[in-house]
């Protein structure tokens, strides 16, 4: 199926048909974490662990977002 049709294909799909497709390719392309990046995440994981108070609200998260967007 060439990409011309599946997109004519997509409007008569419903919401879950159009989200399994969209899950099925990100799957495709998803090629994991390098090992450089695992080891960010986890010392960040531990940093958080050792002390709580360094987390924020979502609120506060998505207003930092929005700000760093907007610049």
């Amino acid at each position: 199926m060439s990409l011309a049709e599946v997109l004519a294909e997509l409007p008569s799909m419903s919401v879950a048909e159009r989200q399994e497709l969209i899950r099925s390719a990100v799957a495709l392309d998803d090629s994991g974490l390098s090992p450089e990046d695992e080891r960010l995440i986890e010392a960040r994981l531990s940093a958080h662990d050792a002390d709580t108070s360094s987390a924020i609200g979502l609120d506060e998260m998505k207003a930092r977002l929005l700000a760093r967007s907007a610049k």
